[in-house]
């Protein structure tokens, strides 16, 4: 049960979490763009380039963290 809730498996959910809110906010820009709403839409691509940076620094540390795990 300790496995459960490992830092490794918490951090992995928090990864797909990241994805999952990404995936929602590239649509609702989608939507607020077909609206218009430009500046709305230039605002929320500039946060999902800090998202995408993020993502691959998240990638590597959970790799090595699953290589510590198991090695």
């Amino acid at each position: 049960m300790s496995d459960e809730y490992s830092l490794l498996d918490v951090l992995e959910r928090m990864d797909q979490n990241q994805l999952g809110l990404e995936a929602a906010l590239v649509e609702l820009t989608l939507l607020a763009e077909k609206q218009g709403m430009n500046e709305i839409g230039e605002n929320v691509r500039g946060a999902l380039w800090v998202i995408g940076e993020n993502a691959g620094h998240i990638k590597q540390g959970l790799a090595k963290l699953k290589r510590k795990s198991t090695g």
